[in-house]
């Protein structure tokens, strides 16, 4: 198996590499500010407990503590107005980590054997399939944020952010296992 970024010059990997590392971890520092407003304790994980809800009455128990009646306001601005904000952003963020991710796992490869090389290059695939995931996901979530929280949609959204972060975490076992055993 090839890995997904394994066209492009060996010489622009590494400075790639950086590139995105950076964006991601900019844009990361944004969701982190864009968050603060969503936590309480119907979502002390902000939009992450949306994400991971499940269920049309823990995505209704959310959304309604993020409702300006039950909170103070951060300014004249709704707190559902930083999760929309932050679900636009992470279309932007989808291909940063992508990439990030990507071209980790892609150096992380260099001068192995065959079996990490194969890991590796599945972890570069499934950096991007995260991304895939998280569209889908960030859809059902921009439904529910507009009400329409019914099933199938909290579940949908759950089971596709499962994923993502199953497969983001693995690409960065991956990348720590292959840097590890470096020759």
């Amino acid at each position: 198996m090839r890995h997904p970024l394994e066209f492009t010059p060996q010489n622009l990997q590494k400075p790639l590499l950086y590139v995105f590392l950076a964006l991601t971890i900019l844009i990361f520092g944004i969701f982190g500010a864009l968050d603060v407003p969503l936590r309480n304790p119907f979502a002390p994980n902000g939009i992450v407990s949306l994400e991971l809800a499940g269920t049309p009455d823990k995505a209704f128990s959310i959304l309604a503590s993020w409702d300006p009646v039950n909170i103070p306001l951060s300014g004249s601005i709704f707190p559902k107005f930083y999760a929309a904000f932050g679900l636009g952003l992470d279309y932007l963020f989808m291909p940063v980590y992508a990439f990030a991710l990507g071209f980790g796992t892609l150096l992380a490869a260099a001068k192995h054997k065959k079996q990490i090389k194969l890991f590796c290059a599945i972890a570069g695939w499934g950096a991007f399939a995260a991304a895939l995931f998280d569209m889908v996901e960030n859809y059902m979530l921009f439904r529910i944020l507009l009400g329409d929280y019914l099933s199938p949609k909290p579940e949908i959204a759950a089971l596709c952010a499962t994923i993502k972060f199953f497969l983001l975490v693995f690409g960065l076992i991956v990348i720590g296992v292959a840097r590890a055993t470096r020759k």
